[in-house]
């Protein structure tokens, strides 16, 4: 099985990280690891759009512009690891969605309007720490969740997370570890 591991974690020390390798350690198959701090992600300033566009139309899939896109779309399984900031995730993941999100690769439209995934993945994991408790995973989870089931294609996403890390009196390593069995009975 080929995995794609998003890592949009910015902290060398990342909680989130940590149960995410958990939780590629359950999983078999060849990882392919992405760093997005580390990552030249494109602008999609009003000239990119265009020449994507430009690019997709005349099935030049090849282009670099698109290389993130068939990277996402030939998974067969997406483990994105984001930590839950103000209510969401880290706006580099946001950027990357963006560099992804190519007609064509990812998804297309049908005959009357409604997208079609065109991902290979059939399960997409979101792993996600927070310091305090997750009020509404919405904005986050929920928006990725949406992506995979409407835009995507994959049929099955999970969120696997750990909350109120940084409590007063919290047992970060027992929270870890209820998590990280979580992760075990998952799989």
């Amino acid at each position: 099985m080929k995995i794609l591991m998003v890592d949009a974690c910015p902290r060398k020390e990342s909680r989130t990280r940590y149960l995410a390798e958990r939780l590629l350690e359950q999983l078999h198959g060849d990882v392919t690891r992405i760093v997005l701090a580390e990552e030249q992600l494109p602008d999609l300033t009003e000239e990119a759009v265009v020449k994507r566009g430009e690019i997709t139309l005349a099935g030049m899939i090849s282009d670099p512009l698109c290389s993130y896109a068939k990277q996402f779309a030939d998974a067969e399984c997406i483990v994105i690891a984001a930590p839950y900031w103000d209510l969401s995730f880290p706006a580099i993941l946001k950027k990357y969605i963006e560099a992804v999100m190519v007609t064509g690769i990812t998804f297309t439209y049908s005959e009357d309007g409604r997208p079609v995934g065109l991902c290979n993945a059939e399960k997409l994991y979101y792993v996600s720490t927070a310091g305090g408790p997750m009020f509404d995973t919405a904005s986050g989870y929920g928006y990725i969740k949406t992506l995979a089931n409407v835009m995507w294609g994959i049929p099955e996403c999970r969120l696997l997370s750990a909350e109120n890390l940084d409590i007063i009196g919290a047992d970060v390593e027992e929270i870890l570890n209820r998590s990280c069995l979580e992760i075990e009975k998952l799989i």
